[in-house]
């Protein structure tokens, strides 16, 4: 709630004038969330490890990541917790997409919550069943995708689906926005849960699609801008911006503890719920379909997921020696760090692609 404390003694001194842009509160927001995880990492590390919260490794994964086993997890609440308080401080509390996004990381979160205390009360390698989570993850982006439509501005754009290069082209969708909404939302949390396999893999491309989406957000909320490069008008949405950038500087540094050899996991906690907090911005920003791209590293690791299984069941075979992709690198003989490095230097190129096409209209 700072924006509202400081931009008011604007008349005291001229100098507080400065919270009125959005661009600069994304950078505090950045810098706060990063600073927070910095300072909160070693206490919240040490809690979890008191309360005896760590890893279970699933047996049919590599071999050598059993030496993983007892290292804290759920440490997503860190993220996910200063990522939210970095939100409240610097973006705008009346505006209801800040509030949405919010919510909807919050939802996702709690889900992975409840999904990681069951494996670690029960020390095993399943939480949740694949149903329960999914009966919840689909509850959770049909209610998030009524209110992205209740609260969307212009009011045309309520429902409607943007296509890229097309600025004045808007796809109604009509009842069928809720279930796409869903679709995004639940596609996305779990792609991400599924790239969070290899130390600092996930987390490092959660970054980079968080810094994309901050552009993407921001410009959409500004009418000249979105006018100039000719994409849809979300009045009100640049506000989302700080969000977005409060998500990369928590990603950045929870990084810090998760890089290889890893002090710390996210847990589900933290995928699902970094997860969807990329969805519902692509949703409010109106580039769901550019998410495909941006986040081009998640749809890969779970397209390869896919190919794994439906090629097992259906010809008893296997496309690669493990799935997801980034194990069969790894079994390939890739160091980890290798394997990771060169996953986040593939997000990259997916996040300037998606940027790219701001310029193909």
């Amino acid at each position: 709630m700072a924006y509202w404390l400081l931009y008011p003694l604007r008349d005291l001194w001229i100098g507080f004038n400065v919270f009125r842009y959005i661009t600069f509160r994304v950078g505090v927001a950045m810098a706060t969330a990063f600073f927070l995880s910095l300072v909160l990492g070693p206490p919240v590390i040490r809690w979890l490890a008191g309360l005896k919260i760590r890893q279970t490794i699933r047996d049919e994964g590599p071999a050598h990541h059993q030496v993983k086993a007892g290292t804290p997890t759920m440490g997503g609440v860190l993220i996910v917790g200063t990522t939210i308080l970095a939100t409240l401080l610097w973006a705008d509390p009346a505006n209801r997409y800040v509030w949405t996004v919010l919510a909807v990381t919050a939802a996702y979160a709690a889900i992975g919550f409840a999904d990681d205390w069951i494996k670690v009360t029960r020390r095993r390698s399943l939480g949740l069943t694949a149903r329960q989570k999914l009966v919840l993850q689909a509850a959770v982006g049909l209610a998030a995708g009524w209110a992205v439509r209740a609260v969307a501005e212009p009011a045309a754009h309520a429902g409607t689906l943007a296509l890229p290069f097309f600025k004045d082209l808007l796809l109604p969708l009509g009842w069928l926005y809720l279930p796409f909404v869903m679709v995004v939302l639940m596609g996305s949390s779990n792609a991400v849960n599924l790239t969070d396999g290899l130390d600092g893999l996930a987390i490092g491309s959660m970054a980079i699609a968080a810094a994309t989406y901050t552009v993407f957000v921001y410009v959409a909320g500004h009418s000249r801008i979105a006018d100039y490069l000719r994409i849809s008008y979300v009045a009100g949405s640049g506000e989302v911006a700080v969000f977005t950038g409060a998500v990369a500087g928590a990603a950045m540094g929870f990084l810090w503890f998760n890089c290889h050899p890893a002090e710390v996991f996210m847990g589900d906690v933290g995928s699902l719920g970094l997860g969807g907090a990329i969805g519902i911005v692509a949703v409010v920003a109106k580039q769901e379909l550019l998410l495909v791209v941006v986040g081009g590293l998640f749809v890969v690791e779970a397209v390869s997921v896919m190919l794994q299984v439906g090629s097992y069941k259906l010809r008893g075979k296997r496309i690669f020696r493990m799935a997801p992709i980034h194990h069969h690198f790894e079994l390939l003989g890739w160091d980890e760090t290798k394997v990771v490095v060169r996953f986040w230097i593939v997000a990259v190129v997916f996040a300037l692609a998606g940027l790219a096409t701001l310029k193909l209209r």
